[in-house]
């Protein structure tokens, strides 16, 4: 098993010391139900921008898009050939596409209007991409990748008419350059550890939420492991959660049925942790729950 980083073991500490207190008079039954880009969902827990899941099990892309669809959730596709997000769209999976930041920048402009001909909800980049990782620099799996200006980032947004999300934003800095670029929403990650002692995307992200207010919404990836998690994300400003590790598991396990059943468990958590806070939808989920 590949040890984690040091960035993944500060994430899951920072998580670990968030504490919530209960508010249990006057609580009702709390509602997990949503909407993504004026799209409906049943919940915020969503399936994060994986790829090569067919090393995890025959046709594991496509398996995860049906599970992510019985869920009634959002799923987010990495890198993959055209024909794939297609199927993945076909399974009936409201699809998030994130493209490297490729070097080639027409090439990222093919894969941004295949996305919005395929029909997915979104489409975006992971600007944490721009170096490759420390041992495969430059590179994302043989393509060139490198650091894109204010300006490329604009250029993207301007090419399509579906929201574009800038993934991996880890500072107020790149936040504010997103707004200015016109991102249709941000993902606060350090792409699971992309490099050490990066900063937990729950200790920036409220300082994140304050600056970009109800503009556009702030999705958080890396570290997710539990409904308590996604509640303490949304508490602090989240509109939603990415699982990478606990879907990749349950997809191991059980295909299409295990993804649905992990996402379906950490969505039912979440929902005891709204219940028990007195919160009785996503809107009104009240950050001073949470201390630190």
């Amino acid at each position: 098993m590949k040890a984690k980083s040091s960035s993944q073991q500060i994430t899951r500490e920072y998580f670990d010391s968030l504490l919530v207190e209960m508010r249990t008079i006057d609580a009702v039954e709390g509602s997990t139900k949503t909407t993504v880009f004026g799209t409906e969902i049943s919940t915020p827990v969503m399936v994060a921008a994986l790829s090569y899941l067919h090393e995890v099990c025959p046709d594991g892309m496509v398996e995860t898009a049906k599970g992510a669809a019985a869920a009634g959730t959002v799923m987010w596709s990495g890198i993959g050939p055209e024909d794939e997000l297609e199927q993945l769209i076909a399974a009936g999976a409201k699809v998030i596409k994130i493209v490297k930041p490729y070097s080639d920048k027409d090439l990222i402009f093919r894969k941004i209007e295949h996305a919005e001909k395929a029909g997915a909800l979104a489409v975006g980049m992971d600007t944490d991409y721009v170096f490759g990782r420390i041992h495969n620099k430059y590179s994302a799996k043989g393509f060139p990748v490198s650091p894109k200006t204010l300006d490329d980032i604009k250029s993207f947004v301007k090419a399509t008419k579906l929201p574009f999300i800038i993934k991996g934003v880890l500072s107020e800095q790149d936040a504010a350059k997103a707004l200015d670029a016109g991102a249709g929403g941000i993902v606060v990650s350090h792409h699971n550890g992309v490099f050490d002692c990066a900063i937990p995307p729950l200790k920036i992200l409220p300082r994140i939420k304050k600056l970009v207010g109800g503009t556009i919404p702030i999705f958080v990836d890396c570290g997710i492991q539990s409904g308590m998690d996604a509640f303490k994300a949304l508490a602090l400003g989240a509109s939603g959660v990415c699982v990478g590790t606990k879907v990749i598991a349950g997809l191991s396990r059980d295909g299409a049925a295990g993804v649905r059943k992990v996402l379906e468990e950490i969505t039912a958590e979440l929902n005891w942790a709204m219940n028990i806070t007195g919160s009785p939808d996503l809107a009104h989920i009240d950050p001073s729950v949470i201390w630190t």
